[in-house]
């Protein structure tokens, strides 16, 4: 680490760290010293550098704690201006015109964090990250510049991410949409569940989530999860897309709301794979006699991840004789997920007759270590006889070490002890 009484020296560690993308090493330069606002040779500071460079996570780290306080509004309005012009632009656009190169770029998705991903543009022999549109939302919201909600809505639908990551920019609007704690921002936001772009409908569905998860924000929490009920339960009726919807419904799951019986009933039969996933999981035993024979027929759904939903709840009830059948076969089914999850379950599920034991104890057989867990695990709950040579049939447990089902050998022990 570069000593702090060496500031040239700091400066350009810190360069070197923004050329690299070094959020970490960043950060612990700007703490032992180095300057982010050096005005270099070139007119650029670092911290201008790693605005252009695309990066929030390294702008952040330069930015610090009191990057407000610290710049004056010439140099906070020079960030904010090369932020949006890249942004505007675009970095291919953008680096195109600046090397003159007309080749094709090159891109690649790299991991930002977690949850987020940002393209690294690379052309005539020049790279920067394009997530200029989360730059320019940090720098808003560090300089207190109130961004109109639709154009942080605009940022968050421009680039899309990855199938299970999100771009950075998404994630920025999204961020500041929750940090503004209005009832204007808040009807801004979720107005645009009625447009007609479904990109914007499901970043809306985002914003109604993180609003959800905010179970800290005990001043304002009642509100809003009554406002999130109201926007949800008035929304899913009349949503057209599918993709959107299966948001909507996977989000209504993690509610509490008394109604949503009503929900599956209607959406049980609908024509998307992807809506109908999502039904199953929106329900809470007992099931009601119409609640139970739309599961029922999702258990014979041609969709295997719909199947394997349906088994979930299925096979975790109380099961009559015909559902037993059914049970078996699940456990039967050509899609391995299908059987896994049946398996898992039925063994955690609230069936304990000696038919579902049996059910349980014919998967000891499965060449599927999960199976043959969810088994064993099942017949440890029932304090079946067979429980230590069903744990001897898992085998090694491998990634399922940690698994909850790993100790059910020996909780099944401590029960049936002498005096235990």
């Amino acid at each position: 680490m570069t000593e702090p009484g060496d500031p040239d020296e700091a400066v350009a560690a810190l360069c070197a760290a923004v050329a690299a993308y070094d959020h970490e090493a960043a950060t612990e330069l700007v703490r032992a010293g180095a300057d982010p606002d050096r005005v270099l040779p070139d007119g650029t500071t670092p911290l201008l550098r790693a605005v252009e460079g695309g990066s929030p996570a390294v702008v952040t780290a330069l930015l610090g704690d009191d990057a407000r306080l610290r710049l004056p509004e010439a140099e906070r309005g020079r960030l904010l201006d090369a932020a949006r012009e890249w942004y505007e632009e675009g970095a291919q656009e953008r680096l195109r015109r600046l090397t003159g190169w007309a080749g094709p770029a090159d891109i690649a998705w790299v991991q930002h964090s977690e949850y987020e991903v940002v393209p690294e543009v690379t052309l005539g022999g020049r790279s920067v990250r394009a997530g200029h549109g989360a730059v320019l939302t940090r720098l808003e919201w560090e300089f207190r510049v109130l961004a109109p909600v639709a154009e942080l809505v605009d940022r968050a639908v421009r680039s899309p991410g990855n199938a299970d990551v999100e771009h950075v920019d998404r994630i920025a609007s999204l961020h500041v949409l929750w940090a503004r704690r209005s009832a204007q921002t808040w009807a801004e936001a979720v107005a645009f569940r009625h447009d007609p772009d479904p990109r914007r409908r499901a970043f809306v569905v985002d914003v109604v989530r993180y609003r959800l998860w905010s179970w800290y924000d005990t001043a304002h929490a009642v509100w809003y999860e009554r406002e999130c009920h109201r926007v949800l339960l008035e929304w899913e009726p009349v949503e057209a897309d599918a993709d959107v919807l299966a948001r909507i419904l996977e989000l209504l799951k993690q509610t509490d709301l008394p109604d949503k019986e009503a929900i599956v009933l209607r959406r049980a039969g609908h024509p998307a794979p992807g809506v109908r996933r999502e039904v199953p999981g929106l329900l809470e035993g007992p099931l009601s006699p119409q609640a139970l024979c739309a599961v029922r027929a999702l258990c014979r759904d041609t969709d295997g991840a719909v199947r394997t939903a349906a088994a979930e709840v299925l096979a975790g009830e109380e099961l009559a004789e015909t559902d037993r059948e059914r049970v078996a076969a699940l456990l039967r089914d050509a899609d391995p997920e299908v059987v896994r999850w049946t398996a898992y379950a039925l063994g955690r599920g609230a069936d304990r007759s000696p038919e579902a034991t049996e059910l349980l104890a014919g998967c000891l057989g499965s060449g599927d270590t999960h199976v043959r867990l969810s088994a064993a695990y099942g017949l440890a709950l029932r304090d079946d006889p067979r429980t230590p040579e069903a744990y001897a049939k898992v085998g090694p447990l491998g990634p399922y070490a940690d698994d909850s089902r790993a100790d059910g050998l020996w909780r099944w022990r401590a029960r049936n002890r002498a005096g235990g």
